[in-house]
């Protein structure tokens, strides 16, 4: 399977709580269309110095990770994003990569949107079974353990 890849909004989520106070007017939210890969094998989102300098989130710690050559980087870890494919929205947490560095759409927004990925036609999806909105998997815990 090839690399896929997904156009999606991203959006300064602070913006809009500022907006919902009225400190901010609407078209002072920050945000932007990207086309993000897909990478399931990479947990959050990542965004790149040039997007997060046009978003300005704020900066909420750093994670230190390793690069695809390798390289292990510390990167700004930036709260709270909203990410925007389609019907779906998902609010999280971004590392910032590295200057121009490829956007990444990983597991945790992508499982919080309900979207899949079309292996036939290499693209991403909104999950077929659940066309109209997001649902989210949970197991139950139960409430007493077996003894052992």
């Amino acid at each position: 399977m090839g690399q896929i890849y997904a156009e999606i909004e991203l959006i300064n989520a602070h913006d809009k709580e500022l907006m919902k106070k009225r400190t901010i007017d609407k078209d002072e939210i920050r945000s932007m269309r990207v086309l993000a890969m897909v990478d399931t094998g990479f947990i959050y989102m990542a965004i790149n110095e040039n997007i997060q300098q046009i978003l300005q989130l704020p900066v909420v710690g750093k994670e230190r990770s390793i690069l695809a050559n390798g390289q292990v980087v510390e990167c700004d870890k930036v709260f709270p994003l909203e990410v925007r494919f389609e019907n779906r929205t998902a609010h999280c947490s971004a590392l910032v990569l590295p200057n121009d560095s490829e956007p990444l759409l990983g597991a945790i927004p992508m499982e919080e949107m309900d979207v899949l990925i079309n292996p036939k036609r290499q693209e991403l999806i909104v999950n077929p079974q659940h066309p109209h909105y997001a649902i989210t998997s949970l197991r139950t815990i139960p409430r007493t353990y077996p003894a052992t």
